[in-house]
């Protein structure tokens, strides 16, 4: 199987969300291939996103290649997330989180700014 590189013109993670991720990947088993970020419907935007610890690369993914793991997105996901940026927020109150940054709206959504440091409220 060969690999779909992503770049950083499919996808960023600042440093501070590098960071973050790489602390998080020490805690993990060793047969762990990356973080998979998905898509699932609703949010104001239309979908919401998530993350996951996976074991698996399948061929429809694509890796964005970090220097301590990957982040595995497959390609129906990358649809929504091509030039968005996943940042780690801690707003010093015990409420830290990772946000995507820059997403696109979708066709008949509410908002569009789900998951924005700076958007609106999403569920």
């Amino acid at each position: 199987m060969s690999l779909n590189i992503l770049t950083e013109t499919d996808l960023t993670l600042t440093a501070i969300a590098q960071t973050k991720m790489s602390e998080l990947f020490q805690q993990v088993d060793d047969n762990i291939e990356g973080v998979r970020v998905f898509a699932t419907p609703g949010g104001c935007s239309g979908i919401s996103f998530g993350m996951t610890f996976s074991d698996a690369i399948n061929d429809n993914d694509g890796v964005l290649e970090c220097s301590d793991f990957k982040v595995i997105v497959d390609d129906g996901t990358m649809e929504y997330l091509r030039g968005v940026e996943i940042d780690f927020v801690d707003r010093g109150d015990g409420n830290a989180s990772f946000v995507f940054n820059n997403l696109q709206p979708v066709a008949g959504s509410g908002c569009g700014t789900c998951g924005s440091s700076s958007g609106g409220g999403c569920g």
